[in-house]
């Protein structure tokens, strides 16, 4: 299997930060790496990182941010570093492991299998024989978003949220980090943005179930909301403040022109 980068942005994760699985994981498998970008923390975050990283060091390390910056800078520093290694694959991961680490194996398969696919997306669908847990209050909230991105992008994209994704090492994929996002709660939708305008892809048809999409929605086979999230019901209405400001720059101006 080609060599992969996952990026782990950290922001007061002491608490909620499971070393073992990590431990566990990369030295069941050879070909994973783990860049942990710690984003100016103020709790142990930072010496919990250190412990788990000394543990396996040639296959885990710590980019320490100050100050904090954001997650969404924490995730495009943490990308853009581990572009610059020799991995084939980069992505990124959400740090309480609410999708579990084995499914970085299914990206990597369908990477392998689709070689026009540049882009998979996790993709959150409750479907029998699937364990996705989620609260009812999100779950409703987070379609109504999904919704809203959707229409907003023109592009039936059914989760742009969850917080596990893994890109082709390209030109294409490492223009979409090269410079910081506009937004803070939905740089995910942001990223699709910058792919879907750019000059390469902008009359390529997207979203066709063809196995010449440049980006593909995987169904996890498991998502558990944990304990603890940083994401609240009035961040849901704060992003859709920011979806505007994406729209009128990615969209109004492309319509301008």
């Amino acid at each position: 299997m080609p060599s992969t980068s996952i990026v782990i942005p950290c922001f007061n994760e002491a608490d909620r930060l499971r070393p073992d699985p990590f431990r566990s994981f990369v030295h069941s498998h050879p070909d994973i790496r783990f860049v942990f970008v710690n984003d100016g923390s103020s709790d142990a975050t930072l010496s919990k990182l250190e412990e788990l990283v000394a543990s396996a060091p040639d296959r885990m390390r710590i980019i320490d941010q100050q100050p904090h910056r954001g997650k969404a800078e924490a995730v495009r520093v943490g990308i853009l570093s581990s572009f610059a290694s020799e991995a084939e694959y980069v992505g990124y991961w959400d740090a309480d492991l609410a999708t579990p680490l084995n499914e970085i194996e299914r990206m990597q398969r369908l990477l392998e299998e689709r070689p026009a696919c540049q882009i998979v997306l996790g993709a959150r669908v409750a479907l029998l024989g699937r364990r996705i847990e989620r609260s009812a209050l999100r779950h409703y909230l987070g379609r109504i978003f999904a919704t809203s991105a959707s229409l907003t992008l023109r592009l039936k994209v059914y989760d742009t949220q969850t917080g596990a994704k893994l890109f082709r090492n390209c030109d294409s994929t490492r223009s979409l980090f090269a410079e910081p996002f506009l937004t803070t709660w939905i740089f995910d939708v942001e990223i699709l943005a910058r792919f879907i305008t750019h000059p390469s892809y902008i009359e390529r048809p997207l979203g066709q179930s063809s196995e010449h999409d440049p980006i593909v929605e995987l169904p996890l086979l498991e998502w558990v909301d944990r304990a603890g999230s940083k994401v609240k019901p009035i961040d849901f209405v704060i992003s859709f403040f920011e979806m505007a400001k994406l729209y009128r720059y990615y969209f109004g101006r492309r319509k301008t022109r």
